[in-house]
């Protein structure tokens, strides 16, 4: 031990001398200060520029939902928006608020340095963000301006803005924007909308107590929810009076009275919320909730700006598609049957419009278009048989078995009950035969379809690992926005383009609140994706989607439908029809929300689902044009009516080969001979060229 330290001490007095002599500690700490003033000039600089002078105005407007040409859409609009002036609200309001949640309030320049500190040291101990310490402004700050994001950045930036916004405007302008803005509970957001709430009362009404009450529903108001926990609201109400009386914000008379106030509670009704375009308005919320981290509460309360993809002009035709109730099955027993479905712009991955359901419909209710998971049925197929296949050499016209055949104890049927023996895959997209499909997956390999529905973007699970998958049959299903997302890859040349409503949110002041990351992979090639599109159209021309035909338009797409649960039955239970153009892809379910005995498809998917799709793209003629293909279909190739390069077919690929094998048989004799004679002249070169070597050696 002596030993290692005689040998340490030279180096140690050698780095303590030239400690001293360039004085590190003093440049540590010069560095560490010109870090601290560099970090609190940037966040100084950031609280500047938010345009803090609107966000008064900003808290009264409703938030507006605005399409992808910068118009606006709709505003979401709730009772809240209805402000009340703090001069109209008694004084003790006010009171009880300042008096439970920042008593310094009047006193501070937007943050209290001393709960700062004790909130710091809480989540030092605590070992992440758990709140606290923030004043009245601070509140308002991170409420109406920033993300829910729970970290010290987020902390300094709510601090900094709390500085901006009190050097703006006068405390009771605060105290007013914050007391109707923050949320009560129970749907109640805003002082006005509280007393309504919980005492069918306005505000000149309540009394001390009462104030004291919702004053004290601000900590936690689903904690402290007098209708489901009465007791808690009132223990929480009494040491709100307390901190008054304290404050000598009430006298020890005024206090004795609130506290042995009996108070009723009387439901005068929460919010009423109104907007255009429900189905995707809802959807929109739903994204900037599980998507930006924003909750409903902020969306409806901070006078937002929502920049979406939305074509008004489609959304129209498609909700008044949706009206048109002879254009669906007439449902069984007083119950309608459903539909979901998505346009969808390939290119951006934009949701142009969609439509979730039929009949009465709630705020956020159940969305058919993003919510529902269905099975497929064959529109899984160009997904995970088809493409795969095209991606390990098969061709079009590649001929496949079609003969009633078991995998183990798995038999599937071609919807006809009919066999071919052998057919060449355009035939067996065209008319979405069942045998093949399962006879090419299983050829394959069941990874290279999973493979390719992961890379598709299509939802699996551990139970989807089956040659089943081949015709749809999945554990939980996919929704008309991940149908649709999917296909978009085959006008796309290949590229998928994640499906999005929203592009970015604006807070009331101008601030980015969200904004989307474009995400783009690349699914497949061009040329393949070139020979899907070439058999899908012939799926429009000559096969199951016949009905979507529409003159001067060329659509390709794919049938699809379920089979019910009930052999005895003949129906099914979803029907699919997904298409496109260039510029749109379309993706339509239909169903009933719950499949029985009763409640099932009888009509084939040519009779139901077909004419809807060929509604809703009729519907968007006026407002947009639809491109031709660069490609034609696999019919006009083989028929030669196409000018593009003929495809090749199996028997044109083997003739290729004989013909130049033959002509190799035929010309190698001639290779033969000109070889030989060239060696024969590089012989004599070299011959010649030793010659000389050895005349100019011996010379």
């Amino acid at each position: 031990m002596e030993r290692i330290k005689e040998l340490i001490k030279p180096v140690f007095n050698f780095s303590k001398r030239l400690w001293k002599k360039y004085h590190i500690t003093q440049a540590i700490l010069l560095i560490g200060l010109t870090f601290v003033l560099i970090t609190i000039l940037f966040f100084a600089f950031m609280a500047s520029q938010a345009n803090v002078k609107s966000l008064k105005d900003g808290l009264r407007q409703s938030t507006i939902i605005i399409d992808k040409d910068g118009d606006v859409a709709t505003e979401i609009t709730t009772d809240r928006t209805v402000e009340i002036d703090i001069d109209s609200l008694p004084t003790y309001m006010g009171d009880a608020v300042v008096a439970i949640e920042d008593e310094r309030f009047y006193e501070h320049n937007g943050f209290d340095l001393k709960g700062i500190t004790r909130a710091f040291f809480k989540n030092l101990f605590a070992g992440r963000i758990t709140g606290g310490g923030s004043t009245i402004t601070q509140q308002l700050t991170k409420n109406a301006l920033l993300s829910p994001e729970r970290s010290y950045k987020r902390k300094v930036e709510e601090l900094f803005l709390a500085v901006e916004i009190e050097d703006h405007y006068k405390k009771d302008e605060i105290l007013q924007m914050y007391l109707n803005q923050v949320y009560f509970g129970n749907g109640a957001w805003g002082i006005n909308q509280a007393a309504k709430k919980y005492f069918n009362k306005s505000m000149e009404q309540i009394t001390i107590s009462e104030a004291a009450l919702l004053a004290g529903l601000l900590q936690a108001p689903s904690a402290l929810n007098p209708y489901s926990n009465y007791d808690a609201a009132i223990n929480r109400r009494n040491v709100v009076l307390g901190k008054m009386k304290e404050h000598h914000m009430i006298s020890p008379e005024e206090y004795q009275i609130a506290i042995e106030e009996n108070i009723p509670l009387k439901d005068g009704g929460g919010n009423s919320i109104k907007r255009d375009y429900p189905y995707y308005v809802d959807a929109v919320l739903d994204e900037a909730i599980t998507k930006y981290g924003l909750t409903q509460e902020e969306i409806l309360t901070r006078g937002y700006r929502i920049f979406t993809e939305m074509d008004q002009n489609l959304q129209s035709v498609m909700e008044n598609v949706y009206e048109n109730d002879w254009l669906f099955p007439r449902g069984k027993n007083g119950t309608l049957v459903q539909s979901g479905a998505v346009l969808l712009d390939p290119a951006s991955g934009g949701a142009r419009a969609l439509i979730g359901g039929r009949g009465d419909y709630v705020f956020r209710g159940f969305n058919r278009a993003t919510h529902i998971k269905a099975q497929p049925g064959s529109t899984i197929k160009p997904l995970a048989v088809y493409t795969p296949s095209l991606e390990e050499g098969y061709l079009v016209t590649s001929e496949l078995q079609d003969q009633l055949k078991s995998y183990g104890d798995y038999t599937p049927e071609n919807y006809s009950k009919t066999y071919s023996g052998v057919v060449p895959m355009y035939k067996a997209v065209e008319q979405s035969l069942n045998a093949p499909a399962v006879w090419l997956l299983d050829e394959m390999g069941m990874n290279k379809g999973l493979d390719a529905l992961k890379r598709f973007g299509i939802p699996l699970e551990e139970d989807d690992n089956h040659l089943g998958i081949a015709l749809g049959g999945m554990k939980r299903g996919v929704s008309p926005m991940e149908l649709a997302e999917a296909y978009a890859t085959f006008p796309n040349q290949g590229k998928k383009v994640d499906s999005h409503l929203i592009t970015k949110i604006v807070g009331p002041t101008g601030n980015i609140i969200a904004e989307r990351k474009k995400k783009v992979s690349r699914v497949t090639t061009k040329s393949v994706s070139n020979n899907m599109t070439s058999m899908l159209l012939n799926v429009v021309e000559s096969g199951t989607g016949k009905g979507t035909q529409i003159p001067g338009i060329e659509i390709a797409g794919k049938t699809g439908s379920t089979q019910l649960p009930y052999s005895d039955l003949n129906g099914t239970k979803d029907q699919w029809f997904v298409g496109y153009t260039p510029n749109l892809v379309g993706a339509v379910w239909v169903g009933y929300d719950q499949t029985d005995r009763e409640h099932y498809l009888s009509t084939s998917s040519s009779e139901t689902v077909v004419p809807i799709f060929k509604a809703l793209f009729e519907a968007t003629l006026p407002y947009m044009e639809h491109d031709p293909f660069d490609v034609p279909s696999v019919n006009a190739k083989l028929s030669g009516t196409d000018n593009k390069k003929p495809i090749l077919t199996e028997k044109a690929v083997k003739e290729k080969a004989e013909e130049f094998e033959k002509m190799i048989q035929e010309e190698a004799p001639k290779w033969k001979e000109k070889l030989e004679s060239t060696f024969e002249k590089m012989k004599e070169l070299e011959d010649q060229l030793k010659d000389k070597i050895d005349e100019w050696l011996n010379n």
